[in-house]
Order: C-alpha cells, then structure tokens, then sequence
C-alpha cells in the first residue's frame, strides 16, 4: 500500500488485490471510462483513481487489519527493541490510523540514532485474508558507531552558556545503548567531566533509563568566596515527552582557598552528601525555542532534597515555575514574547525555620543569558551580571599589612530562598530581504526581578509590597543574530532600577544563549 520514509507523506500505494482501487473506481465522479482509450487516458485514469483513493483515507475510515510486521536489515540490534518500538502499528484499524503510526514509529527509529535510514513499507496482507496488511520495517544500522559532537548548551540552573564536547559509542549490546564521554567549560570556571549511557528499552520498561557519572568544579571565587566540587550519580528514571524523573547522588564539597569568605558562606564550607530527586512536568508549544512568535510554555520542577539518614545530608525543598507566552502580532514577522517565572527553596527538618538553605540550591539572578531562551526557571535579567544582585554580607579582611588596615575587601553576593523574574520581548523583521533570510532580526526588550532571603526567620520580616517595590529592572534594544548553536544577541541595555550593590550597568552587551 505505502512506502514512507522518515516523514509519511505522499505515499505510494501497492496494493496486489485492487479491492479498495476497484471499488473507489465504481464510486469515483460517475465517470465511464472506454476499455479501448489509448494509454495516455489510462494513465489519467489510473491517476484519477489514485487521487481518489487518497482522498478517501484523509476524508474516511477506510478500516484494516495490521497481520504481519517483519523486520529485515538488522545484524546487531535486537528484535525485540525494534518490535517494543514497532508494537504501536498493530493498534491500527484504518488506513489513516496506520499512516500516522508509520510515521510515528519511522521517528522514534531515527531518534534511536543507531540506525543511518529506516524505511517501512506497508503492503496487503494475504488473499485469503481481505482488508488486512503487511507492514515491513527495513532498517540500515550505522555503519559509524563512533561520533563527536561539540555545542554550546545551557543548564537551567546555569547563568551562562557551556562549550561541551561529547564521544558517543552506539549500540554496543544490540540494545540501542548509548555510551558516552563528555567535557564542558563556561566562561564562569565551571568545569565538568562525565560518563553516562542510555538505555531506551530497558528491561521492557517503557521509557528510557539514563545513568551517569560526574565530576564537576565551579569557582565562585568572585562572587561569594567559595568553591564547589562535587563527585557523583545521576539516574534517570522515568522520561516521556513532558515528565521526567531523576534521581541524584553527590558528595560535595565547598572550600575558600582565599579565608576572606563572609560568615554565612563560612557557615557553609565542608562536606554534604546531596540526595535528591528531581520531577519536572514541561510543556512547550511555541514554534521555535530561539526565536518564538506563537505558541506557549511551562515548565514546573519539584525537587526534594534530604533522601538519606546520614547527618550530612542536605534536606531542602525547591520548586521552580515558568510559563512563556508568544503572540504574533502580523507585521513583518514581529512577535511578543511575555514571560514569568519563580522559585523558591526551603530547608526541612527538626527546626527548619531557623536553618539556611543549602548556598548552592538559592536563587541567583543575573548572567550573560537571554531569558527569551532560559526556559526552566529565574536565571536572568537583561543588563546584570552573574549573581549581580540581592542579597549580600561583607566579606572578612585579612589585616596582614597594617597599611591595608581601612581597605575594602569586597562584598559576597549570598544568593536568595525567593525568586521573581519577569521579562517581555517585542521582535521583529528588519526590512531588509538578505537579513529576513538569515534570520537576523531587532527586538525591544525589558525585564525585572527579584530575590529575597526567608530562611533563618527572615520571613517573619517578609513583606510581599517590600519585595515588589525592591524590583530590579532594565529595558534596551539589540539586534539577534541566530546560529545552529545558540542564539547571539548583540544589545545595549539600560539599568532602570537597581540598589547600591547590585553589579548592573548601562551599556552594550553581547549574549550568546542555548535552548535550555
């Protein structure tokens, strides 16, 4: 009947026993047609007919009866992956419905990434078995199983965008398994090394299986005089399109080589076993993640800390909300992209209220990101630079040199338990065809935000008007330059509010932003 391949569309029909041909040919426009016309009115007819068979299974419930699926092709891969991916094609009971599940299942073949092409061919079932079909899956498997990759990503709790290179192995075992070996740097000193595999069809299980070991350094030296290791595991445990499961296991560890660190990082330095799990629901309905013009989305993600009966266990809870929204406004492309976002983390436990929350799981806002592209969570404000705002605490001074007696050793920005951010973005085509057609375009933005401190009894101090009134905020205008990595904003921004130690100025700014 059909031979899609990767995309289903505009199909070619065999169809060895003609019922369906035969009986739209009796139907099709009461049109009677000479046993004796010359060929090229035969081919018209067969065409006639053709169109008139596709027309009915777009407009109709021609049904039908999947009999067989077979595999060919494969020589390492496991049936029985192919056949859990396949299993969908048998719930068909029309044409249509067969269709849209050849396509379906053509895309989740590609998206193994083990196989160079996939092509499935539906064909009529047996003769003695009218209105059933055939369904042939060929597959051709890579025939490089090594690949590199290199890209520039943003995390959601990242301020900044991270260069990673990857070296990915494909299907060792025959079970679309993906073994792979990663580095990342951001311009922030974070540096990350890591192995992981993924597992689609593990043990039978519906969805994929991740796991994945890391070490990770981060220097926060600059903003609040400490430093971050932090050596451990990752489990993916449940992922589907819009919910996921993860699991994390890490012994961390923060210093301050430099002794100037506040008393609340002092406070925080040492040892602590993180043991959390993670469950994030996301939505995204917008037509592109770099430069939206309709559409809509949401992500939420909960997170609870503590899940080990060790002492040095961090015991937290943290939620994060963000929702986007883009309207297209019909001119030259031009769109308004509006978005809110909040996040919030508290301790738990004997006497939570008097305790802080763990330094790295607060809010800090700031960074050379676009928020147009931070879809998780508060991250960023146009114009403010990382951990550029909120909170902050004297750092101590080392008296070494009598004459440094009156210096000022600089201020620890601490980070915030409360979280607001808020942004809206009006883009648009530049006249010019040469720019449209690279995508280049201008944009008009502002944005605000804010974060508090509520832990340690500080929310009995807590005013919401307070909180509001204390909004940092910044407007501007800049041109947006996308490419097949990221998406470079070159902008000049105006600070429209801010306080005496925020770390924002008025200027020109280039911002370079991954989906996230």
């Amino acid at each position: 009947m059909a031979e899609p391949e990767h995309v289903i569309s505009d199909p070619v029909v065999q169809n060895h026993n003609n019922e369906d041909e035969d009986e739209l040919h009796e139907r099709s426009d009461d049109v009677e047609y000479d046993d004796d016309e010359d060929p090229e009115f035969q081919k018209v007819k067969q065409r006639n007919r053709f169109q008139n068979f596709f027309r009915r299974i777009q407009h109709e419930s021609v049904s039908i009866r999947v009999h067989d699926v077979s595999i060919k092709g494969n020589t390492k891969t496991k049936d029985s992956l192919i056949e859990a991916e396949t299993a969908s094609l048998k719930d068909a009971s029309t044409i249509k419905e067969l269709l849209a599940a050849s396509g379906d299942v053509n895309f989740r073949l590609q998206a193994l990434e083990i196989f160079d092409s996939v092509k499935i061919t539906l064909d009529s079932g047996p003769p003695e078995l009218p209105g059933t079909a055939n369904v042939i899956v060929d597959v051709v498997e890579t025939k490089s199983p090594l690949l590199g990759e290199i890209g520039v990503f943003n995390k959601g709790e990242a301020s900044s965008s991270t260069l990673e290179g990857t070296l990915k192995y494909k299907n060792i075992f025959g079970y679309g398994d993906l073994w792979d070996g990663s580095l990342a740097y951001d311009c922030e000193h974070k540096a990350e090394a890591s192995a992981g595999v993924f597992l689609p069809r593990f043990k039978g299980l519906e969805t994929p299986v991740t796991a994945r070991l890391f070490l990770q350094s981060q220097d926060w030296l600059k903003f609040s005089s400490f430093k971050e290791r932090s050596l451990g595991l990752s489990l993916g445990l449940f992922s589907t399109r819009n919910h996921d499961v993860v699991y994390n296991l890490a012994w961390r560890t923060l210093t301050d080589p430099s002794r100037m660190a506040s008393s609340s990082i002092r406070g925080q330095l040492g040892h602590a076993l993180l043991s959390s799990l993670k469950y994030t629901f996301k939505i995204d309905k917008r037509n592109s993640p770099l430069r939206p013009t309709r559409g809509f989305a949401f992500v939420s993600s909960t997170q609870i800390g503590g899940l080990a009966p060790d002492s040095h266990s961090l015991r937290f809870l943290r939620q994060e909300l963000d929702l986007r929204c883009a309207i297209p406004l019909g001119f030259y492309r031009s769109a308004l992209n509006l978005g809110i976002s909040a996040g919030v983390v508290f301790p738990w436990g004997s006497g939570f209220s008097s305790m802080p929350s763990p330094l790295p799981e607060r809010f800090f806002l700031g960074g050379n990101l676009s928020p147009v592209c931070t879809l998780g969570g508060p991250t960023s404000l146009w114009g403010f630079r990382t951990k550029g705002l909120g909170p902050t605490e004297p750092r101590r001074q080392l008296q070494n040199n009598p004459a440094e007696e009156n210096s000022d050793s600089g201020r620890d920005y601490l980070g915030g338990d409360l979280a607001v951010a808020a942004f809206a973005d009006f883009s648009f085509d530049f006249p010019s065809k040469w720019l449209s057609a690279k995508g280049i375009h201008g944009h008009f933005f502002a944005s605000a935000g804010n974060v508090d401190k509520l832990t340690e009894n500080s929310h009995r101090n807590f005013s919401l008007q307070k909180f509001t009134q204390s909004f940092r905020s910044s407007a501007g205008v800049g041109v947006v330059i996308p490419t097949n990595l990221f998406r470079m904003e070159l902008n000049y921004c105006c600070i429209l509010k801010k306080f005496g130690e925020d770390r924002g100025n008025s200027g020109f700014r280039a911002s370079f932003s991954s989906p996230s």
